[in-house]
């Protein structure tokens, strides 16, 4: 069953399943879009960088929680896409082999036409360690349910 916009609440709940994150994955990612050494070199990362290790992009880490937030809600709903993107942080490094899980929570609902509502979502990326890596709030526009 398709979730329009009336079915959605302040204060629903998602949570997605783990996702690991593998050191080849996040040299990929980082060598096409941000290729910084602390990125792409793991040798030297580990003996150079403040992280002490490899790290993922934080937009690496971004696309991951997008995907975390499509699989475990969006892909059932009727959602029309994207209208931006609030308090966008990357709390803690993700690191090879982390295992990366969103909670994704409304917080705030508004109407916006007749066809169309907008749904302010708060999604926290977390390790296996319960540490939140990322977080930002998603500004999601819903279709409406047509009334005839």
């Amino acid at each position: 069953m398709t979730i329009y916009f009336e079915e959605l609440a302040v204060g629903d709940e998602w949570t997605s399943d783990a996702y690991e994150i593998t050191q080849d994955e996040i040299v990929e990612f980082a060598e096409q879009y941000d290729p910084q050494w602390f990125h792409t070199d793991p040798e030297r990362a580990a003996e150079e960088s403040i992280y002490g290790s490899l790290i993922a992009a934080g937009f690496h880490t971004a696309a991951i929680s997008t995907r975390l937030f499509v699989d475990c809600f969006l892909s059932d709903t009727a959602t029309l896409g994207g209208k931006g993107i609030d308090k966008l942080r990357w709390h803690e490094p993700v690191r090879p082999g982390d295992r990366l899980s969103i909670r994704a929570d409304i917080l705030e609902l508004e109407v916006e036409t007749d066809s169309r509502g907008l749904a302010d979502i708060r999604i926290e990326t977390s390790n296996q360690d319960g540490e939140v890596a990322f977080s930002m709030i998603a500004l999601v526009m819903f279709a409406r349910r047509d009334e005839d």
